[in-house]
């Protein structure tokens, strides 16, 4: 064990808990699910922790802002359990839905870059005052009229029926979401990773306010990525401590 664990220092839960403004009974509940290592035991049955399960505790704290507490938690049990390398392959996971996570941004940025030059509907798209019918905004995006009807049973545009034909009419903003997708599709996405997204447009209200966003979508990233940082050294440290 490391030199701070054999000097002999013992801490109540209390010590720990004070510390991270936690109550007496997260120590335990960390304890119980592997966060920390099993404490000792007084002859009267009480908890006494020491300074390795106080850097555990850092460690975990600093993984879970990164991480999330899930990971952050399998990470520190893989670990108390001697599974280092085990902990690592959680990480470069972690790492790796970040960097997913990133790109999402870049394609959603690129898709709204491509979008911008919002001109009228060309005259020969059969469009009416209050929407488009399936065959010409097919055409208009160079696909066919079934891709439409997918990408509709996906969520991914929502057109109304004409009461008296029966016939799909896409408004403004299904032409937007079918615009978005389209180019998602062509960045190479999945129909089940642009639904998300066309969902963050129309709970953002269009295309506008959802570009808005994208620079609080980069700093929430940003963090993550810093807090990554702060939680690998922190893991190091504890991964050093127990030697």
């Amino acid at each position: 064990m490391g030199q701070n664990l054999q000097s002999g220092e013992r801490l109540r839960p209390v010590d720990l808990a004070r510390g991270h403004g936690l109550s007496t009974q997260a120590i335990r509940n960390y304890e119980e699910a592997g966060i920390l290592p099993a404490a000792g035991r007084t002859p009267h049955g009480y908890r006494t922790y020491t300074p390795l399960h106080a850097q555990a505790l850092r460690a975990f704290l600093a993984l879970v802002p990164g991480h999330g507490h899930q990971t952050a938690t399998s990470i520190m049990r893989v670990v108390n359990e001697g599974a280092a390398e085990e902990a690592f392959r959680l990480i470069d996971e972690s790492h790796a839905r970040l960097l997913d996570d990133r790109r999402t941004l870049q394609a959603v940025e690129s898709a709204l870059r491509d979008l911008k030059p919002t001109a009228a509907s060309h005259p020969n798209t059969a469009s009416r005052p209050d929407g488009t019918f399936i065959g010409p905004l097919a055409e208009k995006l160079g696909i066919r009229p079934a891709t439409l009807r997918k990408w509709e049973r996906a969520g991914l545009v929502s057109p109304r029926r004409d009461p008296r034909t029966g016939y799909r009419v896409y408004d403004e903003a299904d032409v937007r979401d079918a615009r978005l997708a389209h180019q998602l599709r062509r960045g190479g996405y999945l129909l089940e990773q642009i639904a998300p997204l066309i969902a963050q447009v129309r709970a953002a209200g269009g295309l506008e306010p959802l570009e808005a966003a994208l620079g609080d979508w980069h700093g929430r990233l940003s963090a993550r990525g810093r807090a990554m940082l702060t939680g690998a050294a922190e893991l190091e440290a504890y991964l050093r401590e127990r030697g």
